[in-house]
């Protein structure tokens, strides 16, 4: 029987030892393939080793674990097209420290997490429900993408936690400043420090980052499909499948199409 294999993410070392320690004696036949100090290291070792369960720790330098959660889902698709990536994306663990908003969040997502100190009961409920998981993961296809969708909705969801809506768009063209209405924007993307503010009547550039955007827009109304890619669900006429899989979008309004990584594609499951 192939071993599960498990990455503890941990900028403490005495803490990753610790939950390394207790998770052997939890979980004798979990091999644990890798430790990383920081988000960083975290995405690059996980990458590298395709672990079964990724233990990270919420605050690491670098990046936070949730930035390397989500950065891992979009790399973990990505290779899907040759051949290379059969294996399920891992199924995630958060560790923190007592955050009313990380936890609301965490008891309706299809993830689990554990706070600091870590005890043996509480560590001994995830390993049972990460048990769980991977046995069902056994029974069939509809079964691997449960720990996407949940990731997916965890971080929407924090996001929505975060911060007040916004209804209007200030970005600069030129001398002056173009007051766009948050109803007219198509979709938003990623341009290294900017983001692009795509409307029906044109692009327009604003300084502010997509990660700061997010968690001002209101999530039912605007779906992130990529990590550098947010849409107007009002704005999308159709999702296409091509025949690798891969989903891309057509929009009202525009003549370009957008990309959909795999962990948005649920999204776009027939009602």
């Amino acid at each position: 029987m192939t071993p599960i294999r498990a990455l503890i993410a941990e900028d403490e070392p005495l803490l990753a030892m610790a939950l390394a320690g207790t998770l052997r004696r939890l979980w004798p036949e979990l091999e644990i393939v890798a430790m990383a100090e920081n988000g960083v290291a975290a995405v690059q070792k996980t990458l590298d080793e395709r672990p079964d369960v990724l233990f990270l720790d919420i605050k690491m330098p670098g990046k936070t674990g949730l930035e390397a959660a989500q950065e891992l889902a979009d790399a973990w698709g990505q290779g899907a097209q040759d051949g290379a990536q059969t294996q399920p994306f891992p199924l995630v663990v958060f560790v923190t420290a007592y955050d009313e908003f990380a936890l609301a969040a965490f008891e309706q997502a299809a993830v689990d997490y554990v706070c600091k100190p870590v005890s043996d009961e509480r560590l001994g409920k995830t390993v049972e429900r990460l048990k769980s998981r991977l046995a069902a993961r056994l029974q069939g296809p509809r079964q691997t993408g449960g720990a996407d969708e949940g990731l997916a909705r965890m971080l929407a969801q924090l996001d929505s936690l975060r911060a007040p809506r916004l209804s209007m768009i200030r970005a600069a063209v030129g001398n002056q400043v173009r007051m766009i209405p948050i109803d007219d924007v198509v979709y938003f993307e990623a341009t290294d420090k900017y983001v692009t503010v795509a409307t029906g009547q044109g692009d327009s550039l604003i300084r502010t980052s997509l990660k700061e955007l997010l968690p001002q827009l209101d999530p039912e109304r605007f779906w992130q499909i990529h990590r550098g890619t947010v849409v107007n669900a009002r704005c999308i006429a159709a999702a296409v499948r091509d025949e690798a899989g891969k989903l891309s979008l057509r929009l009202h309004g525009r003549s370009e199409t957008l990309a959909v990584s795999r962990l948005f594609a649920h999204l776009f499951r027939q009602m």
